[in-house]
């Protein structure tokens, strides 16, 4: 019988969690029946919107997350022995599946064909993260060359892929992120145009200095009074994705600024939409091949910030949350 390490959701997170809040256990897992299969995880991701989507698990669930796994054992015809799978199960190292889903997420599918590049980019730009950016900056922001961009959470695996689409549709783009390391990585090999620290500068006169024509285009990942600030310097009928809010997850008692932004929205005419990436499950991999194309014109780069070992999960998510990952935070079992 093979055992599983998982792990149980036992405590909703209050704060930033803690690892109470989780409870490692192992699993025995029955034989596999026809028109299944097993794998094992090789890489784990951790991604910001655990944090807020776990709320909607039931106490005793199995952490929320995406993995890349090799399958071990099969008994079906399309996810044959000795392949790597991508697998909407969680934090566990085994699972057993059937190639279905029924919560909205991708159905498992076999990772494209990665060249010499580590299996974990189907985890990050190869991934959920490179299609959030992909499906929601393109059909959200609809850029136009020429126009300014910004993009909040600049320095993770959305917002990092997200700026380097703008750039390759001909766009001026801002980042912001919170220190000088990833301010470096997305100017200088990312090819962002500016970069503003939002711990140590005043983002108001930033973007006074950096976008005097205003910004047409708000990427944002973090929302509160980054995103508020951000805002007042949009142009007429600019355009905004709001596809995260980062910067209140942890918070007990967030501030509340949806008011104002709702203010400007109205009197800019900006076009306000959020969206999620599982709406465009039906061209799942439709974007993940044209991002590998422009990974392979070295039009998009990337990096990963690997914890080692499953035992570290939780640390390499907290971690994540305090914002210590530069790019994909990734856990290598």
């Amino acid at each position: 019988m093979v055992k599983a390490k998982v792990y149980k959701l036992v405590k909703y997170f209050e704060g930033f969690p803690k690892k109470t809040d989780l409870e490692l256990v192992e699993e025995e897992l029955r034989p596999i029946e026809t028109g299944e299969f097993l794998a094992k995880a090789i890489y784990l991701s951790v991604d910001p919107y655990m944090r807020i989507f776990s709320k909607n698990l039931s106490l005793g669930q199995t952490m929320i997350g995406t993995q890349v796994a090799r399958i071990i054992q099969s008994k079906h015809c399309h996810f044959p022995e000795g392949k790597l799978v991508v697998l909407n199960s969680g934090w566990r190292t085994y699972t057993i599946s059937n190639g279905k889903v029924s919560d909205g997420h991708p159905e498992p599918y076999l990772t494209p064909d990665i060249g010499d590049c580590s299996p974990s980019v189907c985890l990050g730009v190869l991934g959920m993260p490179g299609n959030t950016a992909y499906f929601l900056f393109l059909k959200l922001c609809n850029p136009n060359p020429g126009e300014t961009v910004v993009v909040t959470g600049a320095g993770g695996a959305v917002g990092s892929i997200a700026g380097q689409i703008a750039k390759i549709k001909g766009c001026t783009v801002i980042g912001i992120a919170g220190t000088e390391k990833k301010g470096e990585w997305i100017t200088k090999e990312l090819g962002f145009d500016h970069f503003i620290n939002y711990k140590t500068k005043n983002i108001d006169e930033e973007l006074i200095k950096l976008a005097p024509q205003g910004i047409d285009c708000f990427f944002d990942n973090v929302g509160g009074k980054i995103a508020l600030n951000v805002m007042k310097h949009m142009n007429l009928h600019g355009r905004v994705a709001q596809v995260g809010s980062i910067s209140s997850y942890n918070e007990v008692n967030p501030v509340d600024y949806s008011i104002e932004i709702e203010r400007i929205a109205k009197e800019k005419e900006l076009k306000v939409q959020s969206g999620s990436v599982y709406s465009n499950t039906h061209q799942w991999l439709a974007g993940i091949y044209q991002l590998q194309v422009w990974m392979y014109q070295n039009k998009i780069k990337y990096r990963e910030t690997v914890t080692e070992g499953f035992d570290n999960m939780f640390d390499a998510f907290l971690n994540m949350l305090h914002g210590g990952n530069i790019g994909k935070a990734i856990v290598k079992v």
